[in-house]
């Protein structure tokens, strides 16, 4: 009885060490970033298209657009607002990265969605977006060869409940930006956000608009019609 025992027992032990080596190995075939550390997360990008430096490529779940994403985000995916997705006409999601300074801990948060519009409408719809969020529109225009982009930034805070919106940077660096960007050959349109619970140094500024806008110009549109 004790040698069958002992026997059971080191079938065991051989199991979990031969689960242990072949989980090790398949871990290891992902690059050691924050991004690739979620199995969520992970889902959505190409371990071996490293775009560019601190950028994997990101393919949305509907097929209809890809993006650079930043190789310390993660997916929010613990409560069902956190991601949403309908067949190929929508997809809403959220990332987060943790990011420590000053040894203290600010969330930067990502937010896409995206959607269709009747262009017709874009600048009907241009205007809301950024009047919605910021009390006025008045973003910046860049093109790519497929996409029409609109940008704009500010610093939000909160006095109480009422929404404080400060536009000139000369006053306070944003911590806030927001795109619209629209596909040139279809009704395809995605809008993004970057928003930042901390604070950040002068020269921080242009460093984040343009990994902002670095971003923005990455979205790729599929040809499928939807």
């Amino acid at each position: 009885m004790k040698k069958r025992t002992k026997t059971i027992i080191a079938v065991i032990t051989g199991a979990a060490i031969l689960i242990g080596g072949i989980w090790m190995i398949n871990e290891s075939r992902y690059p050691n970033v924050p991004a690739f550390d979620d199995h969520f997360t992970r889902e959505f990008l190409n371990k071996d298209k490293k775009v560019d430096d601190g950028f994997f490529e990101f393919t949305s779940k509907t097929g209809q657009y890809t993006m650079w994403f930043p190789q310390e985000y993660q997916l929010l995916h613990k409560d069902r607002e956190d991601y949403t997705i309908n067949k190929e006409s929508y997809e809403n999601w959220w990332a987060v990265y943790n990011e420590e300074v000053e040894d203290e801990i600010q969330k930067n948060y990502i937010k896409t969605e995206f959607s269709t519009s009747n262009p017709t409408d874009e600048n009907i719809h241009v205007e809301a977006l950024f009047k919605r969020r910021f009390g006025l529109s008045n973003p910046k225009r860049i093109e790519t060869s497929k996409a029409r982009i609109y940008y704009q930034s500010a610093y939000i805070y909160f006095k109480g409940t009422e929404k404080q919106v400060i536009s000139d940077r000369k006053k306070h660096i944003p911590n806030t930006y927001l795109a619209y960007v629209a596909d040139k050959s279809s009704n395809k349109i995605l809008q993004i956000s970057f928003d930042n619970s901390g604070k950040y140094k002068s020269d921080d500024e242009e460093k984040k608009k343009a990994w902002f806008v670095e971003i923005l110009k990455s979205i790729r549109f599929s040809e499928e019609k939807i």
